[in-house]
């Protein structure tokens, strides 16, 4: 399995939200098997989101999917706040 590690700042939760779930459709046809979603409990307005994947080159596409189409767009992504760190992981071990 392959996550697709995100994080970035937004300007509200409830706001990034509705524009993250209106892409959910997109997600389960790039390949997304399961996604989790957390914030720093001190901060907020940052948000880290975990997507997994059967392989990496399906992690790879869907990134660029969202960098050429979902975060170059204020009406795609209307809370986000500067540009997304993100990292393709695999399991490394599992004590």
């Amino acid at each position: 399995m392959t996550t697709l590690h995100i994080e970035h700042a937004i300007v509200d939760f409830a706001l990034w939200s509705s524009a993250f779930d209106r892409f959910a459709e997109f997600r389960e046809k790039a390949g997304v098997r399961a996604q989790r979603i957390q914030q720093p409990v001190d901060d907020p307005q940052y948000v880290v989101i975990d997507l997994d994947f059967d392989t990496a080159a399906e992690a790879e596409k869907f990134l660029a999917f969202l960098r050429d189409k979902i975060w170059t767009s204020p009406e795609n992504a209307p809370a986000l706040v500067g540009a997304p760190q993100t990292k393709i992981l695999e399991l490394a071990s599992s004590r």
